[in-house]
């Protein structure tokens, strides 16, 4: 069942469109993640879907209604914001009792509805402190409760983790799927963080200029990346792009890396003779001895240690840069001439000009744009 539709949503201030004829299934249950960079329309678009702003043209479906003219207090949408907005006056209680105030809920069913929020946020030892007495993770836990208290159909989280400190937000990462699916939220989650997006998504929606450039799952996007600029956005370190053009050979193709052939029989044949760029993610690139079949040759310019991983920048032929990434503990070299070994099974071409992935036969991005 779907939750939630937006159907053909346009929004537009003043010459400046916004939302560009963007349309957006949500189901029941679903967590769905909005990503992109800053404006992209990610918090115009949950500001909308909660009736704070109103759309130009499309529609907004709730649960099968259409909501698009009813007023943000009777849509039944929970909201939780980066920047906590706590009611600095009342304590934690009656922060995350307010929506419950707000419909006149009985003493009884606030008090049983905030000690259950609470317990299962582990703040219901701090519901009497105000905000101020707050750590920023107690705040942004009563923000949290405050939009799950009243069992919202839809619950839109912009940005919650923003403002809290790395080890918290690491530790919400783990915690918030098995909160929302013990509440049965049916969520939107709008991030800037691709890990957040990947840990936190059933499926992620890559946006930009108010379109929906890609949608999918977290494996869909990684795996499968639109186009340079979303293989870019996913991936730590960043993938590698370098200019190729293919050569047929038999019913693939291959490129050329540092005089190396490295085949691709994925794609076909009729992607001879293009100008494409192909993109390499950093750990599926491995340091293999001289003399390997398909090892080709680099110059190893420095080694940097990350904690789980080490990342090494070497130099293929023509001066052109590569960063190959492999466990932390794993050998490699740190300087000199190396070699290192290229999967065409694992990488991606995309057309120099539109900056499009090329897709084998049969298979293709999933992509929404303006009329999905």
């Amino acid at each position: 069942m779907t939750t939630l539709q937006l159907q053909n949503i346009v929004k537009r201030y003043k010459s400046q469109v916004v939302l560009d004829n963007l349309s957006l299934d949500v189901a029941d249950g679903e967590t769905l993640v909005l990503f992109g960079p800053s404006g992209a329309g990610k918090t115009v678009l949950l500001r909308l879907v909660a009736g704070v702003i109103e759309p130009d043209e499309g529609r907004v479906i709730i649960g099968g209604e259409d909501m698009t003219d009813v007023d943000a207090e009777h849509r039944g949408i929970g909201m939780a914001f980066q920047n906590f907005a706590l009611f600095p006056h009342m304590s934690a209680f009656d922060n995350i009792a307010s929506p419950l105030t707000a419909t006149r809920s009985s003493k009884e069913a606030i008090v049983a509805g905030v000690g259950k929020v609470a317990k299962l946020l582990k703040i219901d030892h701090v519901l009497s402190h105000h905000p101020k007495a707050l750590s920023n993770g107690q705040k942004q836990r009563t923000a949290l409760a405050r939009a799950l208290v009243g069992s919202p159909p839809v619950l839109l989280l912009d940005d919650p983790l923003r403002n809290v400190d790395a080890k918290l937000r690491f530790e919400m990462r783990l915690e918030l799927p098995r909160l929302l699916a013990a509440q049965g939220a049916t969520v939107v989650y709008v991030t800037q963080d691709y890990k957040e997006a990947m840990a936190l998504g059933d499926r992620i929606a890559v946006m930009a200029k108010g379109r929906i450039r890609q949608i999918g799952t977290p494996e869909d996007i990684y795996n499968a990346p639109a186009d340079i600029e979303i293989a870019r956005l996913f991936g730590d370190p960043t993938i590698n792009l370098l200019d190729v053009t293919p050569k047929a050979a038999g019913a693939g193709i291959d490129v050329e890396l540092s005089g190396v052939k490295v085949a691709l029989p994925h794609l076909p044949a009729s992607l001879a003779g293009r100008s494409l760029v192909i993109g390499i993610r950093p750990e599926t690139l491995h340091f293999v001895e001289a003399g390997t079949p398909g090892a080709i040759p680099v110059e190893v310019e420095a080694e940097t240690p990350l904690n789980e991983k080490t990342v090494t920048l070497v130099r293929v032929s023509g001066g052109r840069e590569v960063l190959v990434s492999r466990p932390a503990g794993t050998p490699g070299p740190v300087a000199g001439t190396a070699h290192i070994a290229v999967d065409g099974a694992t990488t991606f071409l995309f057309d120099k000009e539109t900056g499009q992935r090329v897709a084998a036969a049969g298979q293709s991005a999933k992509t929404q744009g303006a009329a999905a």
